[in-house]
């Protein structure tokens, strides 16, 4: 079952004469509980894409359909709606919350989902239980990246999209936070996508899309990836 297609999709943004088209005629589907990986130098429009998936922006034209709804033409209280119940978010540089615990970061979600796992459980899930009183500022930059999953996940999404969530981390800390992401993909049915410059996430991704100049150059699916424990990171 796919979760997610695009058909067709535009963006284009528009400054003064200059017209630049973010997307030009993407088309693509990613099936549900699969890790995948979006590829391509910058500028190419991954974030781009990533922003739509996620409600964060409309298209030109074209249609995005997600778990089967059309979410192409949603007004802005229905897109906020669809970001509250169906995609959670890791960025790079994480956004917690400094003046809250690690606990109440995660359990905020509880104010804007209709269906949140606890934070007990999801905090237990990344392994940082026993930090739940600690602030962010306590934290190493791989713990606090790990809350924001647990915060992600807490919401009980069905897409978790994450831009460059290994981007501000050295390669150790990085590949536990990416079998951290796999985890959740094989155990927990969750569809995992990443931005990301990392050639080596794609060795070890169910799907491979390359983009360049707004066009998709390249789609792969892998029946075999690789483990993350045979990859040199």
């Amino acid at each position: 079952m796919n979760v997610a297609e695009f058909k067709d999709v535009v963006k284009t943004y528009t400054s003064g004469d200059h017209v630049l088209n973010a997307l030009d005629g993407i088309t693509l589907s990613i099936e549900e509980g699969k890790f995948a990986v979006i590829l391509g130098p910058s500028g190419a429009g991954k974030s781009t894409l990533l922003n739509m998936l996620g409600g964060l922006d409309s298209p030109t034209s074209g249609k995005i359909t997600v778990n089967g709804k059309d979410i192409s033409k949603l007004s802005a209280d229905e897109l906020a709606a669809y970001r509250a119940e169906t995609v959670g978010f890791v960025f790079q540089f994480y956004n917690l919350i400094p003046t809250l615990t690690v606990y109440e970061n995660v359990a905020l979600i509880n104010e804007i989902s209709k269906n949140p796992i606890s934070a007990e459980k999801m905090l237990e899930e990344v392994g940082l239980l026993s930090h739940r009183n600690n602030f962010p500022s306590e934290l190493s930059g791989g713990e606090q990246q790990r809350v924001s999953i647990a915060r992600a996940l807490a919401k009980n999404p069905k897409i978790i999209l994450c831009d460059e969530p290994t981007g501000a981390l050295d390669s150790k800390t990085g590949v536990m936070v990416l079998k951290l992401l796999l985890d959740m993909a094989k155990n927990h049915k969750k569809t995992i996508i990443i931005v990301s410059h990392n050639q080596n996430i794609a060795k070890i991704a169910d799907v491979v899309i390359r983009v360049k100049n707004g066009k998709i150059v390249s789609y792969e699916n892998q029946d075999n990836p690789a483990n993350i424990d045979d990859v040199e990171w």
